[in-house]
Order: C-alpha cells, then structure tokens, then sequence
C-alpha cells in the first residue's frame, strides 16, 4: 500500500512526516509506530479503517525524514508523548483513538493516562508494549523478562556508537538482538527497512529513545529482587475504553506483561494471538484488525 505523506511542524519546532487519510469528518485513528519501523508497520491497519476513519500516522521523532535531534535527552518521555497531542493540534484534531506497538505503545499508555482527564483520548488500542507499572517490576524480577531486555544495555553502550557510525543501524541490532523473525516480513518492506536504517542521524536518533528512558536494565547475573526503597510508579487508574493485543509468541517481550493489566485498566478488552512474535501488526494483520474492528464497534 503506498501512503503519502505531509510535512507537519509542531508548536516545538519538530517537524514529522505524517500519512493523513480517510474522511475529514470521521473519527480519528492516531498510529505510533515502534523499534525499528515506521508508520509504515501500521499499513495494513490504515487500509483497512481509512474508509471510515481518519487515519494519521506519523514516523515519529528521530525515524526517517522527520525531526532527528542527536541529543539524549530530546527523546525523554514527556516530549514524545508532547509530540502526540502537538500533532492532533497541528492537524485541528480535539479528540482520536491512540493506537501504539512496541514503543509507540509504550508512548501511547502515556498518552492515554494524560489524555483521559481532558478528554481528548476517547480510546486506547495497545500491541505488545507493557503497561509502565508493570515492565520495571518485572525487570527486577522476572528471569525470562530480565533475559530478553538485554539488548537494551548493548543499545545504551556508547562503545557501540563506532558500530553504528561505520555501518548503521543494522550493525548493532545483529550484534544485541534475538527477538527478530526476518522470514515473517515482506522482502520489498524488509529492503526499504534497510535503507532507512543506513541514516546514521536517525540510527542515533532511534538508540536515543532508549537512552532517555528512566527504565532501569539490571545485568543478567543480578540478583531476581526488588531494590530496597524502590516502589511502582503511582500512576492514575486508565479509565478509557482499552483494547491489548498480545502476540503471545513474542520473545522480547513475553506474556507476564499481561499479569495484573485488570487491575490497572478500568475497561479492559484483552485479545490474545498465538503463534505470532513481536511484530503483531503485520504478522497477524486479520487478527489485529479484527480484534480492533470490534472494540471499536463496541465502543463507538
């Protein structure tokens, strides 16, 4: 599916490329896209709403032509979660449906937490991205979780950035991670995520999200333990209606995730894929599509 984009500057000076389709009058799907992709990890879904939504998704900050600042602390969470809602301004957007995978689903459960007081987020869609309450917890705790986040050290090392200078993105993520499943993506998208990954700026630009996230990775040998002090984030309960997708096959990020997401979320709908592994947008596209076009049906 080829998706044209526009060139919207938001009130803080970053600029992003955007795909805006569907009617003008409808209601508004907004799409964030996850580590490594694009907007385009969403294709399938905005082919499938645009006749009745108005689909925006955007490459988000430090991804593709859009806005790339080489410092740190550009990407801190407040100011991804900042670009969301300056967007939907930009675009004359009051309220929309926050839809997010991987970090853009981490991006989105703050958008939402933020949103729903206001009322500007009238939903939530969420695919395998852990609740913030939940991910840290399990870091601490949890072998399998503590195992697969790993790559996120190697990422925040700066003894890799020559790696990446000399050879893109591509080199560091051979070298730290195992969650991939190339076989699963179409030759023609996997070559045009090769492309994008030779652009160093954004090759930065992409470590940096998880180099300014306050997440802490404990080494593999360190003790299976909650620090002393250390409590959970004291965040609101979400009360907009939210739909969780869950590939369950999904090695960076395995189902614990899921433990205690009801207690968390007021109005929970939880739609579980088995045999599909991180990417659940576009390896299981029926599936999400499916699982979406009934929440919001009954959510409408």
């Amino acid at each position: 599916m080829r998706m044209e984009q526009q060139r919207v500057r938001l009130a803080s000076g970053i600029e992003l490329d955007v795909v805006v389709t569907g009617p003008k009058d409808a209601p508004v799907l907004l799409f964030l896209h996850g580590f490594p992709e694009s907007h385009r990890t969403w294709r399938h879904q905005i082919a499938h709403f645009s006749d009745r939504f108005r689909c925006i998704a955007p490459d988000q900050r430090g991804y593709r032509g859009s806005s790339k600042p080489q410092e740190v602390e550009a990407y801190t969470p407040d100011k991804l979660i900042g670009d969301v809602f300056q967007l939907a301004d930009a675009r004359g957007v009051e309220r929309f449906t926050i839809v997010g995978h991987d970090w853009g689903g981490a991006i989105a459960w703050g958008v939402a937490l933020g949103g729903q007081t206001t009322g500007r987020v009238e939903r939530c869609v969420i695919a395998n991205a852990p609740h913030p309450a939940v991910f840290q917890k399990l870091l601490f705790t949890n072998p399998v979780q503590r195992e697969a986040s790993q790559y996120i050290r190697g990422f925040r090392n700066r003894e890799n950035d020559p790696l990446v200078r000399e050879h893109g993105l591509a080199a560091i993520l051979m070298k730290e991670v195992r969650w991939d499943r190339p076989a699963q993506m179409e030759p023609e998208e996997r070559d045009a995520l090769l492309a994008d990954w030779q652009d160093r700026e954004a090759a930065f630009g992409m470590l940096n999200w998880y180099r300014a996230s306050p997440i802490t990775v404990p080494p593999a040998d360190a003790p299976y333990a909650l620090p002393d002090g250390w409590t959970a984030p004291q965040l609101p309960t979400l009360t907009v209606p939210t739909l969780v997708i869950w590939a369950m096959d999904d090695l960076a990020l395995p189902p614990e995730n899921l433990e205690g997401l009801d207690r968390l979320v007021e109005d929970l709908t939880l739609e579980q894929v088995h045999g599909c592994g991180h990417f659940v947008p576009w390896e299981a596209p029926e599936k999400v599509n499916a699982a979406m076009d009934a929440f919001l049906s009954r959510t409408a």
